[in-house]
C-alpha cells in the first residue's frame, strides 16, 4: 500500500468543465501540494466523485474521500452533477433519470486524462447515488477509467428503489424533499423553499394524503422532480420510461466496461439485492477483478463513524468498518488498479459478507440485543455450497420442511385500507422528517442533515409498534398480534441453521377485491429471557407483490373474486444463523405502511382511486395448494 505522500493540499474550486454539448459543470480539484501550497509538479492517479448531493460536505466527500486520497498520492476531483449545485444545466435534473448522465461521465473521465497533472488512470466513488453514476459512466466505456467501488447503489429503479413488487416504495418520495429543497429551479424564490421545507416537517402527515396528484403535494414547486414523483407513483408497468439506462442499467450490464470493480452493500439496505445481483453479472461477464462486500449495515452506517450496530441489534466489533476501515480498503484497491503496486489483492477472496446471527442474545445496553455474527469469504454469490430448502406452510400455523401435505386449510383476515398494518423498521433510505428551527435559532447554523430523522427506522427493531411508529395506535402490539396479520413458523430450531442467500415465498392466495397487496416479512424470533421478557423479534427481510401484477409487469392482470392464484413475493437476500431454540418466522399481511403506499383494493388505475374497500384476502397451504418459503441454506 502506497506511504502517504503529502499533508498539505491544493484546492481549485467550482472550475467549469464543458461537456460535449458546451454545458460546464463545476468541478473541485485537490491536488498534493508543496510547502508553499503550489501544486506538486508530476503525474497523479486521480479519484473521481460525482454528487447529486454537496460537493463541499466535508463529512461526506471531502474529508474521507478528497483529504484522505490526495495525502496519499492522488489527485481527487469532487463535481456537482448537471443541474445540480453550481454545475450548469437548470431543468435536466430528474432525480436519477437523466439521460444525460453517461456521456457527462466520459466526458469528465476523459477531461481528468487529459490534463498535465494526469496519469490517464482515472478510479471512480461515491454512494447511493454516486454509485448509479459510476454504472451509468462505465456503460459509456470512456477508456480512462480503470476502476470503480460502487457503494449502495440501486441498478434497477422500478424492481427494488420505487417499485417493488408493483407497489411504490415510499421512501422515493420523501427523497425527493431532499433534492427539491437545494434545486436550481427554486433558488431565491423563498415561498417555494418555504414549502418544500414544511412539506419535509409535516412529512409524516404528507404520507397519508393519497392519492397524489399534480399540484397536490409541495413537490410541485420544482416541476421536475413533480414528474418523477408521478412516475414513481403512477407507473406500475415498466414502460418507456423505467427502461431508461439511468433508470435501468440492468439491460446494459453487457456494455459496461471490462474494469476491476468493488460493489458493496448492507443486509439492511434498500438496494442489497442490486448489489449482489450486479456483482453475480459483472464477474460472470468481466476477465477484470469483481467484488462483493455485504455487511450488517443500513445504507449509511458502512460509512462516517461506523457502528457495530444497526438498529437495535449489535453484531460485534468486527461489523464496524466507517470510513477509516473503508479507506484502508479502498487505498489498497486503487493503489493496485492504477498505481500498479503489487499488493496481491487479486488472490484475495471475491466475496467477503458478514454472516449475523451466534450471539449470546444478551443485552448490550438498555435496549440492544447482541445478535453477533462472522466474517466469511468465497468468490461466488450465492456461496457454492449452499442448497436449497422449502419450507412448507401448514394448517397448524407451523413452517416445517416436509413436502407430502395432505391436509387442507385456509388463513383470512381483512385488509382495511384505511388501518393498514403499520411498519416498524425497514430497509429505507431517504425517508427523513425534517426537525423544525426553533425560531430564536439562525437556520444557518444547522446543517440541513442535522435536521434529519428517518421516518421509518432504518434498520432492525423489535416487532412491537412504538408511540412513533407511524399508523400505530394504543394498545401497541407485537406485529403478530394484529388480526389482519397471518403468522406461520417453525417449532423451536433443534440445531444450528445458516440461511445465507435470496429467498422467495410462494403464495396460494384468493381476495374479495379485483386488486389487492400480499406481503411477506421474515424474521429471526429469540425465545422469551430475563433481559427480552417478550423474546427478540429480529426482522430480517421483507417484500410486497401487488396481485394485478402477480404475472409480471408488461400488463395489468386483475383477480377473480374468489378465485385461487399463486404469488411469488421475492425478498432481498439474507444471511443468517438461526441457533438453537429459535423460530423461523414469516409473517403475511396486505400493507406494509408507510414502507409501500396502501393498495385501494378497488382496482382502479394506480395513483387515481377515488374511494378504498375493505377485501377479504385468504392464504391457502396443503397439498393442492403448497404454500411455501424457499432459500438457501449450507
Amino acid at each position: 500500500m502506497s506511504k502517504q505522500i503529502t499533508s498539505i493540499i491544493n484546492i481549485s474550486k467550482n472550475l467549469m468543465v464543458p461537456m460535449r454539448d458546451g454545458i460546464k459543470l463545476a468541478t473541485d480539484i485537490y491536488r498534493p501540494a508543496d510547502i508553499n501550497g503550489n501544486p506538486i509538479k508530476r503525474k497523479y492517479p486521480t479519484i473521481l466523485g460525482r454528487t447529486s448531493y454537496d460537493k463541499t460536505n466535508p463529512v461526506i466527500w471531502v474529508k474521507p474521500v478528497a483529504e484522505f486520497f490526495v495525502r496519499n498520492g492522488y489527485v481527487v476531483i469532487l463535481q456537482d452533477l448537471r443541474g445540480r449545485g453550481d454545475s450548469e444545466g437548470t431543468g435536466d435534473y430528474y432525480h436519477t433519470a437523466n439521460e444525460k448522465e453517461g456521456i457527462d461521465g466520459y466526458d469528465t473521465v476523459e477531461w481528468i486524462a487529459s490534463q498535465s497533472w494526469s496519469n490517464g488512470n482515472v478510479g471512480m466513488v461515491g454512494a447511493s447515488h454516486g454509485g448509479i453514476v459510476q454504472n451509468m459512466a462505465s456503460i459509456y466505456r470512456p477508456p480512462s477509467l480503470k476502476a470503480l467501488w460502487v457503494d449502495v447503489a440501486p441498478t434497477n429503479a422500478f424492481k427494488w428503489e420505487a417499485r417493488q413488487g408493483g407497489a411504490m416504495a415510499l421512501h422515493m418520495y420523501g427523497a425527493l424533499y431532499l433534492h427539491g429543497y437545494d434545486s436550481q429551479e427554486i433558488i431565491g424564490d423563498e415561498e417555494a423553499i418555504k414549502t418544500i421545507e414544511q412539506g419535509a416537517i409535516n412529512l409524516k402527515e404528507e404520507i397519508f394524503k393519497t392519492p397524489f396528484y399534480e399540484g397536490s403535494t409541495p413537490i410541485k414547486e420544482v416541476s421536475n422532480l413533480e414528474k418523477v414523483l408521478m412516475h414513481y407513483y403512477r407507473d406500475g408497468i415498466y414502460n418507456d420510461w423505467w427502461s431508461k439506462e439511468s433508470l435501468d442499467q440492468t439491460n446494459h450490464f453487457k456494455k459496461m466496461a471490462d474494469i476491476p470493480a468493488v460493489y458493496s452493500t448492507g443486509w439492511y439496505d434498500p438496494f442489497t439485492a442490486d448489489v449482489s445481483e450486479q456483482f453475480v453479472q459483472m464477474q460472470q461477464k468481466n476477465s477484470s477483478m469483481q467484488k462483493l462486500i455485504i455487511g450488517p449495515w443500513n445504507h449509511v452506517t458502512m460509512r462516517g463513524k461506523g457502528s457495530s450496530f444497526t438498529g437495535e441489534v449489535e453484531f460485534g466489533p468486527e461489523a464496524k468498518w466507517g470510513d477509516e476501515t473503508l479507506n484502508y480498503h479502498r487505498l489498497k484497491w486503487f493503489d493496485r488498479w492504477l498505481k500498479g503496486i503489487e499488493n496481491k489483492i487479486e488472490l484475495e477472496p471475491s466475496v467477503q459478507i458478514f454472516r449475523m446471527g451466534g450471539g449470546d442474545g444478551r443485552k448490550t445496553n438498555e435496549i440492544n440485543i447482541n445478535h453477533g455474527g462472522i466474517w466469511k469469504t468465497g468468490n461466488s454469490w450465492p456461496p457454492s455450497d449452499v442448497r436449497e430448502r422449502i419450507l412448507f406452510l401448514n394448517p397448524d400455523s407451523n413452517l416445517d420442511f416436509y413436502a407430502d401435505q395432505k391436509e387442507e386449510d385456509s388463513f383470512s383476515w381483512v385488509h382495511n385500507p384505511s388501518k393498514p398494518v403499520p411498519t416498524i423498521s425497514a430497509n429505507v433510505t431517504g425517508f427523513y422528517k425534517w426537525l423544525e428551527i426553533p425560531k430564536n435559532m439562525d437556520a444557518s447554523y444547522v446543517p440541513q442533515r442535522a435536521r434529519m430523522v428517518s421516518l421509518i427506522p432504518d434498520g432492525p427493531l423489535h416487532q412491537r409498534e412504538r408511540a412513533t411508529t407511524v399508523g400505530a395506535s394504543q394498545p401497541l402490539l407485537l406485529s403478530f398480534e394484529r388480526k389482519d396479520v397471518l403468522t406461520f413458523q417453525t417449532k423451536p430450531i433443534k440445531e444450528n441453521v445458516e440461511v445465507i442467500g435470496p429467498v422467495n415465498v410462494i403464495l396460494y392466495v384468493s381476495s374479495s377485491a379485483v386488486d389487492t397487496d400480499f406481503t411477506a416479512k421474515l424474521l429471526d424470533i429469540y425465545p422469551k429471557s430475563d433481559e427480552f421478557p417478550e423474546g427478540f423479534h429480529l426482522p430480517l427481510a421483507d417484500s410486497i407483490i401487488r396481485t394485478r401484477f402477480r404475472n409480471g409487469f408488461a400488463r395489468e392482470e386483475f383477480m377473480n373474486p374468489g378465485d385461487v392464484c399463486q404469488v411469488k413475493i421475492e425478498l432481498p437476500p439474507i444471511a443468517n444463523l438461526f441457533v438453537e431454540g429459535h423460530r423461523l418466522r414469516l409473517e403475511i399481511a396486505s400493507s406494509n405502511f408507510p414502507r409501500f403506499d396502501i393498495n385501494p383494493n378497488t382496482g382502479e388505475p394506480l395513483g387515481k382511486h377515488t374511494k378504498t374497500i375493505k377485501a377479504k384476502n385468504t392464504v391457502y397451504v396443503g397439498q393442492k395448494y403448497p404454500s411455501c418459503i424457499k432459500l438457501l441454506t449450507t
